[in-house]
């Protein structure tokens, strides 16, 4: 058997559900940032398209192109969405017959030490992920490393959304867990979209949901913070007063561990990397819901 070779696989959206952690062929998204999307597709010469559309910017920035496609690159569709994953596995017996695809390692990140921030919540998620575990993703710009800290951690399944609305966090880990009832939920929240569907957290109690939400609390709306720069209608170094008001969440601050509580779900308050991590292993031990709320820095100074 061989392994596959000189094609550089890339996913442009998570599918409804990606396998993904050590043991399972790594696919690589691509990237919400367009300039990062450029990169990855830099030096393509031909884009096959299966189930989704060709690449552009999610939004149109000033300045910079919408379209993601390199220059002298042909696009060629496979499939629309009806049906791509049977052409996909068509075309793999077509022209890989008899090759395997490359696995990821088994290479959990270590548990980090020192100050608690994005990059550390995702690196503690990855070391501590059970075998077998649901991610529901949520967590916007706070888990902006979560696929590099969990691509040799555990095999897991991911679900999360691909951008334009929020909210969708909390009641898709219900339906995870009521799908799968034998699996660990882990719910990674951002604290802006989860108050979109709190309610989400009394029906995991009433229904005793084995889904341990960890809600990244960094006090505002930063991709929407970020997005406003990005597309001039702020100036990166001085926002006006009422653009900084509307992305704020502190006035007054939302005290999700009380909101947990009182929905039921028992909940607790990290603000360092050792609580964090004692909350989430202590977490993956106890069946039943529980929330963790990891307060962290904003992105957006």
């Amino acid at each position: 058997m061989g392994e596959a070779t000189g094609a550089k696989v890339l996913c442009e959206t998570f599918p409804t559900r990606l396998e993904r952690g050590a043991g399972i062929p790594s696919v690589e998204r691509l990237a919400y940032f367009a300039e990062a999307a450029q990169e990855q597709l830099a030096g393509a010469a031909h884009i096959v398209l299966a189930g989704t559309a060709s690449p552009v910017s999610f939004f149109a920035y000033p300045g910079k192109p919408s379209n993601l496609v390199p220059a002298d690159c042909d696009v060629h569709v496979l499939a629309s969405h009806v049906g791509a994953g049977a052409a996909l596995e068509r075309l793999a017996d077509d022209v890989a017959a008899g090759t395997t695809a490359a696995l990821a390692p088994w290479a959990p990140p270590e548990l980090p030490t020192g100050h608690l921030d994005a990059f550390a919540v995702t690196a503690v998620v990855g070391a501590l992920l059970p075998e077998g575990a649901i991610i529901v993703d949520e967590s916007n710009t706070a888990g902006i490393g979560l696929a590099a800290a969990t691509g040799g951690a555990a095999a897991h399944d991911v679900l999360t959304l691909t951008g334009g609305a929020i909210g969708y966090g909390l009641p898709a880990a219900v339906g995870a867990a009521i799908a799968a009832p034998g699996r660990p939920v882990l719910s990674l929240q951002a604290d802006g979209s989860a108050m979109y569907t709190i309610s989400a957290l009394w029906t995991q109690a009433r229904e005793n949901l084995n889904v341990t939400t960890v809600i990244l609390n960094n006090g505002a709306y930063d991709i929407l913070r970020i997005e406003l720069q990005r597309v001039g209608a702020a100036s990166a170094a001085a926002p006006g007063p009422k653009a900084l008001e509307l992305l704020d969440l502190g006035s007054p601050t939302i005290d999700f561990v009380k909101i947990a509580e009182g929905m039921g779900v028992p909940a607790r308050r990290a603000t360092t990397i050792e609580e964090l991590a004692a909350a989430l292993a202590e977490a993956f031990t106890e069946s039943g819901p529980h929330l963790i709320e990891a307060v962290v820095p904003s992105l957006v100074i």
